[in-house]
Parts: structure tokens; C-alpha cells; sequence
């Protein structure tokens, strides 16, 4: 009944979080200045303009225009007349809410309305001619407890204010659509983070903190909790972290492993390890480390460990006892251990080594053997290139040559010689090797010297121990004739590459286009086509006086013929007979052509003349013309028949007569074309 009334408040208080929304947008009014009392059309207010606001919260708008307020809207009473701020409002409740039922978008539109109550209360409709102005916002806003400030002007008024949004209480998050109550009773046990996360309180774990946290060292095997801090062992487990099992109820010298156990301890048997076995498991009665042994019937035996004897090893042997010291040496017991002196003649802690005397010939390698201490002891003294105690040893003839540097002395067929480390050289190591003498740095780098190496400083665009890899190849500047080079950053990059301006080619842009060559070449031909054409226009004007001049000639004598009109046959027969008549061809720019016309009878006194032979006709009867230039009198000699006398004319003249003579019948007839 208590989980199910628990459950019931838990889900009325969510869906009153629902109804009631999820947020509240706040706008709190600073301060409005309309100092010349005007209203939006420029009418004085009468007296004052009182004023109140209305606000409409909506939709994010690129241009904020009026309309449905879609996230809310409300209105304040008359706040003031014309200017007034809000500590001048009196009991008005600041700020002005606007309850938010959905999640918040992260954007608004808001505008701001501020009108004129003539009569000082609130108008039921709006009359658009009391509106004193208008303001008009959008704006990018997260949920958050902080004010922004915003001042606008419009027209004659002014207006300072301030808003936000702020999530309702158990609502979190930018737009506070993430809910979380706390709560401390069996379906959870949590507060509430900043972001709307669950925090566990102190004790309680899990996705929902509904799990307590044993108390710490339990037995997660053995034991467990219904509150935090708990160790509530399972049956068959015992102890402060429930680590421990219970052996069964009859069990007396007994341990065990898992509950309900009856392992016998040492000495014990029987089912419930109530059996003495042995006395030395049970008493113990050997000191000092030794090991006892049942011998049964409840005796037993002691094996001491050296130093200590007695039936159970309580008493400790004198460590001079077991005789230590050799070759008759006498031993003293002391505090702690023992001391042995020894007899003349041998010496060591136990009197174990014998003193050797010149009697022995201790000296090595031809040494002199020398007594002391009355005989008890000796000296040797070495020949040259041996020593020790004994001349044992051969003389280091290194010592009198220290290498310097870490250098190394060696002795090679009798000669010393120091081997030198890397970077040094001299007879003892002394002088430091110039690494830098080689120049081993490339493309200008700067060799610095050091101990037993060498560092190169490289220039821009070079890298490695010797400069020898180029960074970037385009620092080198590869390009040439103002080509710009990409790439070539170093490893991993594209290799370079020269983009070359208008006019040059070439991995390196050094091929440059011959434009002088190019030039003179279209100067030449320009200069040709030029020639050409002054020596068309010469020819054409050539040829056009040549035109002029033939056709006068040709009017001239058309004149002269058109005064005759006909001539009399006898008189034009008598002329044939002592003038040959020639064909004038003497121009070849002159388009002259001679038409040769016959006439279909001897009896008609005028006939049509026949149509015109074609061009090609025409063309050749003037080539051959201008071949032979000859007259056509001699064409016609080898026909004594009849001979023609031919006035050419020009095809444009207005007149071209042709006249035919025969031999034969004396006759002349005289055909002239109009």
C-alpha cells in the first residue's frame, strides 16, 4: 500500500511538471523614456501618455513581424506616464513570466508593445492610434540563470530592459527538457547535477542509486546489506566482513574452509578433533627450535639444535666445547662467540694457517727474503719490474703514463701506448680532433666543433646532420622567371612543382616562348599583306584611267561615225582598197572586246544583230588579240574575199558598229548596233 501511494504521488508530481511546463521566459523592465510625450503617429498624448506594455513571445523570425505570439503573450498594467523606471511602478510584479510548456528551441522573437490607456486602465481592444512604440527582437538564447541586458530606440522612446529563460524546478539542460527530481526513499536515493545527471547520495549505487554500498571489506561472496555501511552475513559465515565460516556445532580442536566444517588441528583426531594423538602436538615441551617426536604412551624425544642440549635443549652449549680452535690453538669463550689464540708458527681465526719464514723461500721471481719479528715473519725485496708481498706481481708500466681524456694505456712488446677514444689523438690523448676541419656540413652550413662529435647549423631550407636533405625545396627558390613553386615540404609531401607565368615552360619555367620571333614574323606578314595591297589599288586605279582613256577614244570616233551616218558603198570600197583597217588592242587593262557580227543577207538593208558569242569566246579572240597585235586586215589577207575594218569599242560604250565589206559582189553594207 505504501509503495503503491509512494508511485501515485511520484507520477501526479511528473505530470504536474507537464502541465505547469518546463520553463518560464523572464523579461524584466529597467526603464522607458518617452520624453516628449508622443504617440507612435506623432499625436501628443492628452495629458500624459500612460503607459503599459504588451509583450508576445514567438518563433525565431529573420524579419520579426506581428502575429500569433506562439510561445506566449501578456500584458502589464499602466506602469507610468511618459518617462519612468521600475522602481516607479510600485507593487508591479517584476520580472513579467511567461510560462514555457515545451522544451525551449534555443531562439525567440520577441516584441515589445508599448500603448497609451487614456482612461487608465486596460482597454479591451487595441486602437492602433494609441501605440507609442514598437520594439522588436530575435535572438540565440540557452537556458541559463543569467540576465541579458538589451537597450532599443524607436522613434522618440527608449527602452532598457532585461531577460532570460529559466528551467522549472526539477527540469536541467539548454532547452530543460531533461528531468530529474531528487529523491530518498526505495526507488532511488539521488540528488540532482547541475546538467539534470543523478548523483548518488553518500552510501548508494546503481543506475537509479537504489543499491547500498556494504560496508567496505565485506564479503560480496558471503555477506550483504540492506543499507549503506552493512555487513549481513549469509548462513554458514561469520565475522566483521562475513570472511570467516562456522564449523560445525561439536567440533573442539577443529578448523575450517567452508561452513560446517571439522578439520582436526595437529595432535587432535576424531570426528569432532576431541582425540589427544600426541604430547608433543599438545604440550610442546621441547625449547630452544628443537623438533619433538612422539614415542608414544605419552613420551617423546627432543632433537636440539646446535648449541643447545638437555632433555627438552633448554641448556646452551659453550661455544668452546666442540673445540674450535686448530693446531693447538687455546680458545677464550666470550659474550658473544669465542676467541682463539694461536701458537707460535700459525695464525687465522681458527689457528688454521701456518706463518711462513725466509726458511720457505716465500719471495717470487729471484726476490730477497728478509726476516722480522725474530724470525716469526719476513720481507721481500723485489728485483725491478716485479712487486707484492712476494714479488708475485709485475709492475703496471702503465701507471707512470695516465692517458688523458679516458684514454686507454696499453703495453705492446714492451712499449706503452695509449689507445685514444673517438674525437682525441696526441701521445697521451691530450689534443681534441677538429671534426669541423673535413667541412662536413653542406649548402653553406655552419660546422661547430665539439668534443667527440660535430653539430651543423643549416641554412633555411636544409636539415640533417649535414644539411644534406633540403626541408623545403622551395625555400632554394627553384623557380625561375617569376614561376611561383608548390610543394616540396619534405617527407610525406608532394615533390615541387614550378607554376610558370604567361610565355614559359619548363619543369623550372625556363623555356620562355620567342615573342621577339613571333613578332617579326607577324610584322613580315603584315608588312606583305600591306605591299599586296597598295599594289591592288595601284592596278585598280591603273586600270581605271586606261578605262577612262579608251572609252574618249571610243566617243571620239563614234562621233565622228555618227556624223557620217552611212557611208556611200563606192566611197568605203575605194577606202578598203588603199587603208587596211587594224584592230586596236594596244591596252590589256582596257576591257575592250571585238564582236563579229555577218550579215544573213546581202539584200536586207538592216538586221538584228545575232546574240553575243559566250565569255570564253569573247576571251579568247581578245588573248589572241593581245598575242599577235596585229591588225585584223592582215588576219583576213590570205582571204582576198573580203577584209573588215573593226572599230573596238568599250563594252560599255553606248554604241559598237561593225563593218562588213565584200570582194566578190562589190557591195558594202554598213550595220551599226544602238
Amino acid at each position: 500500500m505504501a509503495a503503491w501511494f509512494t508511485f501515485t504521488i511520484a507520477f501526479s508530481t511528473t505530470l504536474i511538471s507537464q502541465v505547469f511546463g518546463w520553463g518560464v521566459f523572464e523579461v524584466d523592465l529597467h526603464e522607458f523614456k518617452n520624453h516628449k510625450g508622443l504617440l507612435a503617429n506623432g499625436n501628443a498624448c492628452k495629458p500624459n501618455c500612460r503607459t503599459y506594455f504588451s509583450i508576445c513571445l514567438k518563433n525565431y523570425q529573420a524579419v520579426v513581424s506581428p502575429g500569433d505570439c506562439i510561445f506566449g503573450s501578456t500584458m502589464t498594467p499602466v506602469l507610468g506616464t511618459n518617462s519612468f523606471s521600475a522602481k516607479d511602478s510600485g507593487t508591479f510584479p517584476r520580472p513579467i513570466q511567461i510560462p514555457f510548456k515545451f522544451g525551449w528551441p534555443g531562439s525567440f522573437s520577441l516584441i515589445i508593445e508599448a500603448w497609451h490607456s487614456p482612461y487608465g486602465n486596460l482597454p479591451v481592444d487595441t486602437n492602433q492610434d494609441l501605440l507609442i512604440s514598437m520594439f522588436a527582437i530575435q535572438r540565440q538564447l540557452g537556458a541559463g540563470n543569467d540576465w541579458l541586458q538589451d537597450t532599443l530606440s524607436v522613434q522618440q522612446t527608449e527602452l532598457r530592459y532585461a531577460y532570460r529563460f529559466i528551467c522549472n524546478d526539477s527540469y536541467y539542460g539548454e532547452s530543460c527538457s531533461k528531468k530529474c527530481s531528487p529523491r530518498d526513499d526505495r526507488f532511488g536515493h539521488y540528488t540532482c547535477t547541475r546538467n539534470g545527471d543523478l548523483s548518488c547520495l553518500p552510501g548508494w549505487k546503481g543506475k537509479y542509486c537504489e543499491e547500498p554500498i556494504c560496508l567496505e571489506g565485506c564479503s560480496e561472496r558471503n555477506g550483504n546489506c540492506s543499507k549503506p555501511g552493512e555487513c549481513v552475513c549469509r548462513e554458514g559465515w561469520q565475522g566483521a566482513f562475513c570472511d570467516e565460516c562456522k564449523k560445525y556445532p561439536a567440533c573442539k580442536h577443529g578448523t575450517c574452509q567452508l561452513p560446517w566444517q571439522c578439520n582436526c588441528q595437529e595432535g587432535w583426531g576424531g570426528l569432532f578433533c576431541d582425540q589427544d594423538l600426541n604430547f608433543c602436538t599438545h604440550h610442546r615441551p621441547c625449547a630452544n627450535g628443537a623438533t619433538c617426536m612422539n614415542t608414544g604412551q605419552g613420551s617423546y624425544t627432543c632433537t636440539c639444535l646446535p648449541g643447545f642440549t638437555g632433555v627438552n635443549c633448554e641448556l646452551e652449549m659453550q661455544e668452546c666445547d666442540s673445540n674450535p680452535c686448530r693446531n693447538g690453538g687455546i680458545c677464550t669463550n666470550l659474550e658473544s662467540g669465542y676467541m682463539c689464540t694461536c701458537l707460535q708458527g700459525f695464525e687465522g681465526s681458527h689457528c688454521e694457517h701456518s706463518l711462513l719464514t725466509c726458511a720457505d723461500s716465500p719471495c717470487f721471481h729471484g726476490g730477497k727474503c728478509w726476516e722480522k719479528d725474530n724470525g716469526r715473519s719476513y720481507m721481500c725485496e723485489c728485483p725491478r719490474g716485479y712487486t707484492g708481498l712476494n714479488c708475485e706481481k709485475r709492475v703496471d708500466k702503465c701507471t707512470s703514463l695516465p692517458c688523458a681524456n679516458g684514454g686507454l694505456c696499453l703495453l705492446q712488446g714492451g712499449m706503452r701506448m695509449c689507445s685514444c677514444r673517438a674525437g682525441f689523438t696526441g701521445q697521451r690523448c691530450e689534443i681534441n680532433i677538429n671534426e669541423c676541419a673535413g667541412s662536413p656540413c653542406l649548402n653553406g652550413g655552419t660546422c661547430q666543433d665539439r668534443i667527440n662529435d660535430y653539430t651543423c647549423t643549416c641554412p633555411v631550407g636544409y636539415g640533417g646532420r649535414n644539411c644534406d636533405r633540403v626541408l623545403d625545396e622551395c625555400s632554394l627558390r627553384p623557380c625561375l622567371n617569376g614561376g611561383l613553386c608548390t610543394g616540396g615540404g619534405g617527407p610525406g609531401k608532394p615533390p615541387p612543382a614550378c607554376i610558370c607565368p604567361s610565355g614559359f615552360s619548363g619543369p623550372r619555367c625556363e623555356d620562355g616562348f620567342q615573342w621577339a620571333a613571333v613578332s617579326l614574323a607577324v610584322g613580315l606578314v603584315a608588312l606583305l599583306v600591306l605591299l599586296c595591297m597598295v599594289g591592288l589599288a595601284l592596278r585598280h586605279i591603273h586600270r581605271q584611267s586606261r578605262r577612262q582613256e579608251a572609252e574618249t577614244e571610243t566617243m571620239n570616233n563614234f562621233s565622228s561615225v555618227q556624223r557620217d551616218n552611212l557611208i556611200p558603198a563606192s566611197q568605203l570600197k575605194n577606202t578598203n582598197q588603199k587603208v587596211s583597217l587594224e584592230v586596236d588592242c594596244d591596252s590589256e587593262k582596257s576591257n575592250f572586246i571585238h564582236k563579229n557580227y555577218h550579215l544573213d543577207s546581202y539584200n536586207s538593208k538592216s538586221k538584228e544583230f545575232k546574240d553575243e558569242k559566250s565569255q570564253g569566246d569573247k576571251s579568247l579572240i581578245y588573248d589572241k588579240c593581245l598575242e599577235d597585235k596585229m591588225p585584223l586586215s592582215r588576219m583576213y589577207s590570205e582571204k582576198p574575199e573580203c577584209r573588215i575594218s573593226t572599230i573596238c569599242s568599250s563594252r560599255d560604250s553606248m554604241y559598237q558598229s561593225v563593218f562588213v565589206i565584200a570582194e566578190e559582189r562589190r557591195e558594202c553594207v554598213i550595220a551599226t548596233e544602238v
